[in-house]
């Protein structure tokens, strides 16, 4: 039986939700669907920290690729478009205009039947990701555009309906599963509310000044007799709870008014906007349910929206234990700020660490932009795959895992660059990748004169590491010696001194049984390595006697 909307209202700690979903949304909420699954995670941070304990698959896996994939590909422009195209003299401002028209004729919206994804193959896709080492792979469900890209229950606007009339993360989720890769899921919407008031703004100079854009001016009685009949443009682009005020007359304090007030990034519910926080809960629930993920990642400094982040999250893990046997398998990530004592696998974006952390995390990167930007394609500009070889070796060397975004095309490809990039990963991958997966860290992570990028959008600094730099692992009693880049025709190991020169019994080249010369020396334990052993990556040299 399912409820009224109004039975559903009355049962929802008091949010007036009458108006947040349409009735018929309203009407598949079945008792019982917003209470989270039984168990013995409680959704409180007490209870996530003191009892969740990281998978040992994900310790064991290190290395995922993610499709960052949505109708903000579209335009082939690059990151933020949906908020930026409604920025006016931004870059993604002036390509809208000129390619598609004026936001106050069209906006985003229209942009999302143009999302066919005609030529994708996720077989193809996915089956190239495995040859180049992944063990995981993760589906963007949402961004901050807050258009969903799977079978919505609670969301209209989502891409069994529009553009592709697929299920996109469905999809992916079968393919990854058949070839034995863990599946995750990207949610990125919490921020939609405040993120996407942009088109509710207006040109503050020029011949169209003070006119409202396309989110101002449309509501559900406008669709009539057109593609999006039936749609409320409202729910895709939130309600007006921060729209730009009457008033301004240049685009400099116009979007500095922006910057200072929707641009903030706050993971606190809206309190003007409780009915967004509340849909927000249902369609991340039913994500969840419905897809049963390994993996939900959230875009957030915390856990999103306040409390409803708790239980979402406690949600996830109770259900996973259900899923497994009792046992948890389930993995949340975000981007903690500041103090973070576990209860979740933490993210740093665009960047990595200074030392080993006792707790295993991940680096989230992409190749290019984290939406496809045909530029860095025309100007071979993209990340090559020995830099991302190398940051997974530095990363794993401090107990970190790599999710690698490799940038899809709206017709669900990927160009010709970004495929020799992800098949060099995997040349390096098929030889040396048993000094990577089920590893775990040394006492000391790596020794050269590179400096890595650290902290979050760290990478931004980092320079090329070199053949002098050595990143180290261990696994079934053996040290492994990494070098990040080719190396000459000896390897010097400086951080094996004294005893532990002493305690080496023998060295091979990972994928040979034959011995390699060594020798001690003040400097450290010096390998002769054959050129015909190395890749133009670096070489991993296996090393017993020392762990």
């Amino acid at each position: 039986m399912k409820v009224t909307k109004r039975e559903w209202v009355r049962g929802t700690a008091g949010l007036a939700l009458a108006s947040a979903l349409p009735a018929k949304a309203a009407e598949l909420v079945e008792p019982g669907f917003d209470k989270i699954a039984d168990g013995p995670f409680k959704p409180e941070w007490t209870s996530l920290q003191s009892q969740y304990q990281v998978p040992d698959w994900f310790r064991d896996a290190k290395f995922g690729i993610w499709a960052h994939w949505g109708p903000q590909c579209v335009p082939e422009a690059g990151d933020w478009y949906a908020r930026e195209m409604y920025l006016q003299g931004s870059g993604s401002y002036k390509h809208f205009v000129k390619t598609y028209g004026h936001p106050a004729d069209t906006g985003f919206m229209d942009l999302l039947p143009r999302w066919k994804a005609e030529n994708w193959n996720p077989d193809e896709l996915l089956d190239l990701y495995v040859s180049a080492g992944a063990k995981y792979f993760m589906s963007m469900a949402n961004h901050h555009d807050n258009f969903d890209m799977y079978a919505s229950r609670f969301h209209d606007w989502n891409s069994t309906r529009i553009g592709p009339r697929k299920d996109i993360v469905g999809i992916w989720e079968k393919a990854a599963r058949k070839r034995g890769l863990r599946f995750g899921v990207s949610n990125h919407s919490a921020h939609a509310w405040h993120w996407f008031q942009t088109a509710y703004g207006y040109d503050a100079e020029g011949p169209r000044q003070g006119e409202r854009y396309d989110a101002y001016k449309l509501n559900a009685l406008d669709g009539k007799g057109k593609w999006w009949e039936g749609l409320d443009p409202r729910m895709l682009y939130g309600d007006p709870v921060m729209a730009l005020p009457d008033g301004f007359d240049n685009i400099t304090s116009a979007n500095a008014w922006h910057e200072l007030n929707d641009r903030v990034w706050d993971e606190k519910p809206p309190l003007n906007n409780p009915a967004f926080t509340r849909q927000w809960y249902l369609r991340c629930k039913d994500l969840i349910d419905s897809y049963r993920p390994d993996i939900v990642y959230f875009d957030n400094f915390d856990l999103p929206l306040g409390q409803v982040g708790l239980d979402v999250t406690a949600h996830f893990y109770n259900a996973s234990a259900k899923w497994h046997g009792g046992k948890v398998e389930g993995v949340v990530n975000m981007k903690p700020h500041g103090p973070f004592n576990g209860g979740i696998v933490a993210d740093v974006e665009r960047g990595s660490k200074s030392t080993i952390d006792a707790r295993p995390w991940q680096t989230c990167t992409c190749i290019g932009q984290w939406h496809y930007n045909r530029r860095l394609y025309d100007e071979k500009r993209y990340l090559p795959a020995a830099d991302v070889v190398h940051r997974l070796c530095d990363i794993v060397s401090k107990n970190g895992n790599l999710l690698l975004s490799v940038p899809v095309r709206p017709d669900g490809t990927i160009d010709s660059e970004e495929r020799k990039i992800v098949e060099g990963i995997g040349s390096w991958m098929a030889r040396f990748s048993e000094a990577i997966y089920g590893t775990r860290p040394w006492r000391v992570f790596g020794e050269g004169p590179t400096q890595v990028g650290v902290g979050m959008f760290g990478e931004s600094a980092q320079k090329p590491f070199t053949a002098e730099d050595l990143r180290f692992t261990t696994k079934d009693k053996a040290l492994y010696a990494i070098t990040l880049g080719r190396p000459a025709q000896t390897v010097t190991i400086r951080s094996l001194q004294g005893r532990d020169q002493k305690r080496v019994k023998r060295v091979e080249v990972v994928g040979s049984r034959d011995p390699l010369p060594f020798r001690l020396s003040a400097d450290g334990l010096v390998v002769e390595v054959p050129a015909a052993a190395s890749h133009e990556f670096g070489v991993v040299l296996k090393i017993y006697g020392v762990v």
